[in-house]
C-alpha cells in the first residue's frame, strides 16, 4: 500500500513538474509582439504558441541570404506584417512534426517510418505551398483592380491633381484589395517624408510584379522627365486590359485540354458501359 502511495506521488509530482515546464515555455517563448503587427493566417494563428517557441528556439537555422530571401516572399505576398521569416519557418517546423504523426497514424502495418517521412515531408512543404497559392491569387486580384485604378488616377490627373492626391482619390473610390492596401503604403510613406520617387520604387520592389514594376518604371520616367502622367496612365491602362484580355482567352483556350483528363477517366468508360451492356446481353443471351 505503502508502495502505490508513493508511486503515485511522485507520477503526481512529474505530472506537475511538466505541467509547469510547459506553462513556462509558453510563456517564455510562445507569445510574439502583435499590437504593431497585422493578425497571422488562420494555419499559424490555431498553432501560435508552438509555432513561436519553435521559432524562437531554432530561428537561429535562418541567417543570412535564406532569411532575406524568406522576406521577399513574405512582402510580395502581404505577409510581412502577419509574420517574421522565423515565424514562417517555426511553422514549417510545426508542419514536419504534425505531418510525421498523422502519417504514423494513417500508415498501415510496417509502413509507419515510411509514413512518417512522407507526412512530415508534406508538412514542411505546406507552408512554402499555400504562400505561393496565396501570392497568385493576391496578384490576380491586383491584376483585376489596376485597370479601373489607373483609369481614377488619369481622370485625377487630367482634372488638375498632382500624383499625389490622385492616389489618394483613387484610395477613396475603389473596393477595398490588395492593390489598395500597396498603394495606402504608398500615401504613407509619402506623408513620413519619403521622396515620392523612393516610395513608388520600394512598391515595385516590394510587389515584385510585372505589371506593377512597369507601372512605376513609366511614373518615375515621366516624373524625372517633367512630360504629362495622362497618357502614360492612359496607355498602361489599356495594355493592362488588354493583358487581362489576353489571360482570359488562354484560360478558355486551355479549358478544353484541362478536360481531356475527367472524359477519359470517368465519363468515356460509363458511356461505354451503357452503350455496351445491352450488345454483351444480346450476345449472351444468343449463345455467342
Amino acid at each position: 500500500m505503502n508502495d502505490t502511495i508513493f508511486v503515485s506521488m511522485m507520477a503526481g509530482g512529474a505530472l506537475a513538474i511538466a505541467a509547469f515546464s510547459i506553462w513556462r515555455l509558453v510563456a517564455e517563448l510562445g507569445s510574439a509582439e502583435t499590437i504593431y503587427r497585422d493578425r497571422p493566417p488562420s494555419g499559424f494563428r490555431w498553432l501560435w504558441p508552438a509555432v513561436n517557441i519553435f521559432a524562437n528556439t531554432f530561428g537561429f537555422l535562418l541567417r543570412g541570404d535564406r532569411e532575406a530571401a524568406l522576406l521577399a516572399r513574405l512582402r510580395k505576398a502581404g505577409q510581412e506584417y502577419a509574420l517574421t521569416p522565423h515565424q514562417f519557418f517555426g511553422g514549417k517546423l510545426v508542419g514536419l512534426m504534425l505531418g510525421a504523426v498523422v502519417g504514423m497514424a494513417l500508415a498501415g502495418d510496417g509502413m509507419v517510418l515510411m509514413g512518417a517521412l512522407l507526412g512530415g515531408l508534406f508538412g514542411f512543404v505546406y507552408p512554402d505551398i499555400w504562400l505561393n497559392d496565396h501570392t497568385k491569387t493576391r496578384n490576380l486580384a491586383i491584376l483585376k483592380a489596376l485597370p479601373f485604378f489607373l483609369d481614377i488616377v488619369t481622370l485625377s490627373i487630367e482634372a488638375g491633381l498632382n500624383l499625389t492626391g490622385a492616389l489618394q482619390k483613387s484610395v477613396d473610390k475603389c473596393k477595398p484589395g490588395p492593390l489598395m492596401v500597396e498603394i495606402n503604403r504608398v500615401l504613407r510613406d509619402v506623408r513620413a517624408g519619403k521622396p515620392r520617387i523612393e516610395a513608388l520604387r520600394d512598391l515595385a520592389d516590394r510587389m515584385d510584379y510585372a505589371p506593377i514594376s512597369s507601372l512605376v518604371s513609366a511614373l518615375v520616367q515621366g516624373e524625372l522627365m517633367g512630360s504629362s502622367l495622362g497618357p502614360i496612365l492612359r496607355a498602361q491602362s489599356d495594355q493592362r486590359r488588354t493583358e487581362r484580355f489576353q489571360r482570359a482567352e488562354k484560360l478558355a483556350m486551355e479549358a478544353p485540354v484541362k478536360m481531356l483528363g475527367p472524359l477519359i477517366m470517368f465519363i468515356f468508360p460509363c458511356t461505354f458501359v451503357v452503350i455496351g451492356f445491352p450488345i454483351v446481353m444480346k450476345f449472351l443471351a444468343s449463345g455467342m
